[in-house]
């Protein structure tokens, strides 16, 4: 009999062995995992292949990325099934297609700003995007900051700092955006999630969560 988890109308069934990996292959450390449009599974992981595709099934359909990533951390697709993988090891952020195909770089591989700066980037954890496709990233374990790009990659803006203050931060480790463009940020270490404007306005904040790590 399968278990159940959830509760409410959020109840799901686990599948055990649903990932069909190539004889011989193994995840290392899944970092992150999303599905596009045609209900493609991406796992991040920081293995040897530290991308890998699968159909909605679990069916391997192929891996790409290697000898590209360092550390997998992030991922996040867009509504035209672009890939934002946040590399917390050399310190970027790139925009790939589905095929692996990388778009764009944000920040310089190997090359991390100084420890806690507030320059971009030193360990980068995730990404997000506004409803006008603004790239908003969360700056992470070397820095307490965000960071907000225009969609080609033009850096806007930026806030944070180290602290407990409403707008500060002590890793931030992961960040959403909603429809409306609320932006949240899991505060790992101050346990608790930040809601801001798009312009990094402090709106309110969620107490009480034991290091929370995703959005």
């Amino acid at each position: 009999m399968s278990v159940v988890l959830g509760s409410g109308e959020h109840r799901y069934r686990v599948v055990e062995n649903w990932a069909k990996l190539p004889d011989g292959w193994e995840f290392r450390d899944v970092a992150a995992v999303a599905v596009d449009s045609k209900d493609r599974v991406y796992v991040f992981n920081r293995g040897e292949h530290p991308m890998m595709v699968f159909d909605r099934d679990g069916n391997f359909l192929r891996s790409w990325g290697e000898g590209l990533f360092n550390r997998a951390h992030g991922i996040h697709i867009d509504r035209d099934d672009n890939l934002y993988c946040t590399d917390d090891g050399d310190h970027t952020v790139r925009k790939v297609t589905t095929e692996g195909k990388v778009l764009m770089t944000i920040g310089v591989p190997d090359q991390p700003a100084p420890f806690l700066s507030g320059r971009p980037f030193n360990r980068c954890t995730h990404t997000a995007l506004s409803p006008q496709g603004e790239i908003y990233v969360s700056d992470g374990y070397g820095n307490s900051r965000v960071h907000k790009y225009s969609p080609d990659g033009k850096h806007l803006m930026c806030w944070g700092t180290t602290g407990t203050d409403p707008g500060e931060f002590n890793i931030p480790h992961n960040i959403a955006a909603d429809e409306n463009g609320w932006v949240y940020v899991a505060d790992r270490e101050n346990h608790r999630v930040q809601v801001f404007d798009g312009n990094g306005r402090y709106e309110t904040q969620w107490n009480n969560m034991h290091r929370p790590c995703a959005l």
